[in-house]
Protein backbone atom coordinates (compact mmCIF):
# COMPACT_ATOMS: atom_id res chain seq x y z
CA UNK A 1 0.00 0.00 0.00
CA UNK A 2 1.15 3.58 -0.82
CA UNK A 3 2.54 5.29 2.50
CA UNK A 4 -0.06 8.12 1.76
CA UNK A 5 -3.21 5.46 2.06
CA UNK A 6 -2.03 3.94 4.33
CA UNK A 7 -1.04 6.63 7.00
CA UNK A 8 -4.87 7.20 6.17
CA UNK A 9 -5.70 4.90 8.52
CA UNK A 10 -4.18 6.62 11.88
CA UNK A 11 -3.62 9.99 13.33
CA UNK A 12 -0.57 11.19 13.15
CA UNK A 13 0.95 13.79 14.85
CA UNK A 14 4.18 15.81 13.89
CA UNK A 15 5.82 17.03 17.15
CA UNK A 16 7.19 20.18 15.63
CA UNK A 17 6.45 23.91 15.06
CA UNK A 18 8.93 24.12 12.17
CA UNK A 19 7.06 25.09 9.13
CA UNK A 20 9.44 23.48 7.09
CA UNK A 21 8.55 20.39 8.74
CA UNK A 22 4.75 20.20 8.33
CA UNK A 23 5.34 21.25 4.59
CA UNK A 24 7.58 17.92 4.22
CA UNK A 25 5.26 15.69 6.09
CA UNK A 26 2.94 16.50 4.06
CA UNK A 27 4.60 14.71 0.88
CA UNK A 28 4.05 11.34 2.61
CA UNK A 29 0.95 12.19 4.76
CA UNK A 30 -2.05 14.19 3.44
CA UNK A 31 -4.13 14.54 6.94
CA UNK A 32 -1.55 15.01 10.26
CA UNK A 33 -2.03 16.85 13.49
CA UNK A 34 0.87 18.95 14.92
CA UNK A 35 1.78 19.47 18.52
CA UNK A 36 5.03 21.00 18.66
CA UNK A 37 6.69 18.84 21.83
CA UNK A 38 7.42 21.34 25.13
CA UNK A 39 9.40 19.19 27.08
CA UNK A 40 12.97 20.82 27.22
CA UNK A 41 16.43 20.36 25.09
CA UNK A 42 18.71 19.33 27.84
CA UNK A 43 21.03 17.05 26.79
CA UNK A 44 23.11 14.84 28.77
CA UNK A 45 27.18 16.21 28.39
CA UNK A 46 28.44 12.58 27.75
CA UNK A 47 26.12 12.54 24.53
CA UNK A 48 28.54 13.29 21.11
CA UNK A 49 27.39 15.60 18.73
CA UNK A 50 26.19 13.16 16.55
CA UNK A 51 23.58 11.76 19.02
CA UNK A 52 22.03 14.76 19.93
CA UNK A 53 19.35 14.70 17.38
CA UNK A 54 18.31 11.49 18.04
CA UNK A 55 18.27 11.81 21.57
CA UNK A 56 16.02 15.16 21.32
CA UNK A 57 14.05 13.46 18.51
CA UNK A 58 13.54 10.75 21.03
CA UNK A 59 12.55 12.70 23.88
CA UNK A 60 9.91 15.30 21.79
CA UNK A 61 8.05 11.54 20.07
CA UNK A 62 7.63 10.32 23.91
CA UNK A 63 6.28 13.84 25.52
CA UNK A 64 3.59 13.78 22.71
CA UNK A 65 3.17 10.28 22.60
CA UNK A 66 2.61 9.55 26.41
CA UNK A 67 -0.55 11.38 25.92
CA UNK A 68 -1.87 10.68 22.43
CA UNK A 69 -1.27 6.95 22.93
CA UNK A 70 -2.84 5.74 19.99
CA UNK A 71 -1.77 8.25 17.87
CA UNK A 72 1.83 7.71 15.81
CA UNK A 73 4.09 10.46 16.67
CA UNK A 74 6.91 11.93 14.82
CA UNK A 75 9.06 14.10 16.65
CA UNK A 76 12.45 15.59 14.79
CA UNK A 77 15.61 17.62 15.54
CA UNK A 78 18.42 19.29 13.58
CA UNK A 79 21.46 19.88 14.35
CA UNK A 80 24.52 21.64 12.40
CA UNK A 81 27.85 20.43 13.63
CA UNK A 82 31.21 22.60 12.26
CA UNK A 83 34.31 20.45 10.85
CA UNK A 84 35.60 21.48 14.30
CA UNK A 85 32.58 19.52 16.44
CA UNK A 86 31.20 22.60 17.43
CA UNK A 87 26.93 22.27 17.66
CA UNK A 88 25.51 25.27 16.06
CA UNK A 89 21.82 25.24 17.28
CA UNK A 90 19.58 28.51 16.38
CA UNK A 91 21.56 31.87 16.40
CA UNK A 92 20.41 34.24 19.64
CA UNK A 93 20.99 37.28 17.67
CA UNK A 94 22.19 39.32 14.49
CA UNK A 95 25.73 39.28 15.64
CA UNK A 96 25.94 35.31 16.48
CA UNK A 97 24.19 34.29 13.06
CA UNK A 98 27.07 36.12 11.94
CA UNK A 99 29.52 34.47 14.01
CA UNK A 100 27.89 30.92 12.95
CA UNK A 101 27.94 32.26 8.80
CA UNK A 102 32.21 32.68 9.25
CA UNK A 103 32.30 29.17 11.14
CA UNK A 104 30.85 27.76 8.48
CA UNK A 105 32.05 29.76 5.41
CA UNK A 106 34.49 28.12 3.07
CA UNK A 107 34.03 24.76 5.02
CA UNK A 108 32.56 21.38 4.87
CA UNK A 109 29.95 20.91 7.58
CA UNK A 110 27.28 18.38 8.76
CA UNK A 111 23.39 18.36 9.06
CA UNK A 112 21.89 15.36 11.11
CA UNK A 113 18.33 15.12 11.77
CA UNK A 114 17.24 12.88 14.32
CA UNK A 115 13.98 11.37 13.64
CA UNK A 116 11.27 9.21 16.24
CA UNK A 117 8.37 7.44 15.22
CA UNK A 118 6.03 6.17 18.06
CA UNK A 119 3.39 3.56 17.60
CA UNK A 120 1.56 1.10 20.02
CA UNK A 121 3.96 2.11 22.80
CA UNK A 122 6.75 1.60 20.96
CA UNK A 123 9.18 4.05 19.65
CA UNK A 124 12.05 3.67 16.97
CA UNK A 125 14.61 6.72 16.33
CA UNK A 126 17.09 6.77 13.31
CA UNK A 127 19.51 9.63 12.21
CA UNK A 128 20.32 10.72 8.89
CA UNK A 129 23.45 12.86 8.37
CA UNK A 130 24.21 15.47 5.05
CA UNK A 131 27.36 16.68 4.22
CA UNK A 132 27.31 20.46 3.38
CA UNK A 133 30.13 22.52 1.98
CA UNK A 134 29.97 26.31 1.78
CA UNK A 135 31.54 28.51 -0.54
CA UNK A 136 34.01 31.09 0.99
CA UNK A 137 31.63 34.32 2.20
CA UNK A 138 32.97 37.46 2.42
CA UNK A 139 31.91 39.55 5.17
CA UNK A 140 29.31 41.67 2.85
CA UNK A 141 27.58 38.06 1.76
CA UNK A 142 27.31 37.45 5.32
CA UNK A 143 25.69 40.90 6.13
CA UNK A 144 23.62 40.64 3.69
CA UNK A 145 21.95 37.61 4.19
CA UNK A 146 21.71 37.79 7.99
CA UNK A 147 19.94 41.51 6.80
CA UNK A 148 17.43 39.09 5.19
CA UNK A 149 16.35 37.67 8.38
CA UNK A 150 15.85 34.12 7.23
CA UNK A 151 18.27 32.67 9.61
CA UNK A 152 17.22 33.80 12.61
CA UNK A 153 15.36 30.64 13.33
CA UNK A 154 17.53 27.70 11.38
CA UNK A 155 19.98 25.87 13.31
CA UNK A 156 23.45 26.85 11.88
CA UNK A 157 21.80 30.42 10.42
CA UNK A 158 20.44 28.93 7.23
CA UNK A 159 17.93 27.74 5.37
CA UNK A 160 18.91 25.97 2.50
CA UNK A 161 15.86 26.01 0.73
CA UNK A 162 15.36 29.78 0.84
CA UNK A 163 18.18 32.65 0.12
CA UNK A 164 20.68 30.35 1.87
CA UNK A 165 21.10 27.97 -1.16
CA UNK A 166 23.57 31.33 -2.71
CA UNK A 167 25.54 30.18 0.42
CA UNK A 168 26.17 26.65 -0.72
CA UNK A 169 28.91 24.95 -2.99
CA UNK A 170 27.78 21.19 -2.82
CA UNK A 171 26.12 18.77 -0.77
CA UNK A 172 26.13 15.18 -0.40
CA UNK A 173 23.08 13.45 1.29
CA UNK A 174 19.43 14.01 1.33
CA UNK A 175 18.72 17.50 0.43
CA UNK A 176 14.94 17.12 2.59
CA UNK A 177 17.55 16.48 5.58
CA UNK A 178 19.07 19.88 5.46
CA UNK A 179 15.61 21.52 5.37
CA UNK A 180 14.98 19.84 8.79
CA UNK A 181 13.23 16.22 7.63
CA UNK A 182 14.66 12.81 5.71
CA UNK A 183 11.10 12.48 4.11
CA UNK A 184 12.47 9.20 2.13
CA UNK A 185 13.48 7.93 5.30
CA UNK A 186 10.53 8.58 7.15
CA UNK A 187 8.66 7.00 4.71
CA UNK A 188 10.10 4.05 4.85
CA UNK A 189 10.67 3.30 8.53
CA UNK A 190 6.45 4.51 8.84
CA UNK A 191 6.03 1.66 6.02
CA UNK A 192 8.10 -0.80 8.42
CA UNK A 193 6.45 -0.20 11.39
CA UNK A 194 2.83 0.39 9.84
CA UNK A 195 2.92 -2.06 7.23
Amino acid sequence: MNIKNLLMEYDVILASASPRRKELMQLICPSFRVIPADCGEAVPEALSARDVPGYLSYQKCECISQVYQKAVVIGCDTVVTTADGEILGKPKDEEDAKRMLRLLSGRVHTVDTGVSVSHNGHIETFTETTKVWFKELTDEEIDDYVATGEPMDKAGAYGIQGEGTLLVEKIEGDFFNVVGLPVSKLAAKLHEMLD
